[in-house]
């Protein structure tokens, strides 16, 4: 899956704003792995020195009453989001993200 797809005026998308929908009872454990997720990408020089910005509320159309994340930040180039499903600097936090997300958008 790629996240830096051509839109329909052919500008490469770099800029990631992610929404998180966490289960309820995973909040704890996903701000965790949120709090790590910009510093490892940064680390390994996918994104720009732009710390990302996140915010959370209560999603009051969870199924499970869990909470909403919302990350915004900016891929280095337009090769980032691939390079980043191969890296298991991040895939380390990708991965035990995924049980605890009723769903995720990237826009």
């Amino acid at each position: 899956m790629s996240h830096t797809k051509k839109n329909e005026s052919n500008i490469s998308r770099r800029v990631n704003l992610v929404v998180y929908k966490v289960r309820a009872g995973m909040d704890a454990e996903f701000a965790e792995l949120l709090k790590g997720h910009w510093p490892a990408l940064r680390e390994i020089d996918l994104v720009t020195d732009d710390p990302a910005q996140i915010w959370r509320g209560d999603n009051i159309r969870s199924k499970t009453g869990g909470t909403t994340w919302v990350e915004l930040y900016t891929w280095k180039d337009e090769n980032s989001a691939d390079v980043a499903h191969e890296a298991p600097e991040v895939m380390k936090i990708w991965e035990p993200m995924t049980p605890m997300l009723e769903g995720m958008d990237i826009i």
